[in-house]
């Protein structure tokens, strides 16, 4: 199963909207960019572990470095808390848990 970037993305956007939905008119942007870029870094991890490039371990490590970039972003927007940004980040993962860790075929997320 390979990850499509483009569907994560869009359930990550409508999860991320979901929980930000006060702020969303006024972060739209920025949300839409940030889910864009961490479904393109899923799918880039698969890649990588598909050609035996990194391991599982690795694979956190992008991850969570992408994570912290999202999250810096989205912190830098008036009005948003650090509890309003993990929780959309949060829920935008809980969206594609399951499609990511079963392309991995172990838990990324």
């Amino acid at each position: 199963m390979t990850i499509n970037a483009a569907e994560l993305a869009g359930n990550m956007l409508g999860a991320m909207q979901g929980v930000l939905s006060e702020k969303w008119p006024k972060i739209r942007e920025y949300g839409e960019a940030e889910a864009h870029k961490l479904a393109q870094s899923l799918s880039k991890i698969q890649t990588l572990i598909i050609a035996g490039e990194i391991d599982e371990e690795e694979a956190m490590l992008h991850l969570a470095i992408q994570r912290n970039a999202s999250q810096s972003v989205l912190l830098t927007l008036a009005g948003l808390s650090a509890l309003a940004v993990e929780q959309a980040l949060n829920a935008a993962f809980d969206a594609i848990k399951d499609t990511v860790n079963t392309a991995l075929g172990f838990p990324l997320l």
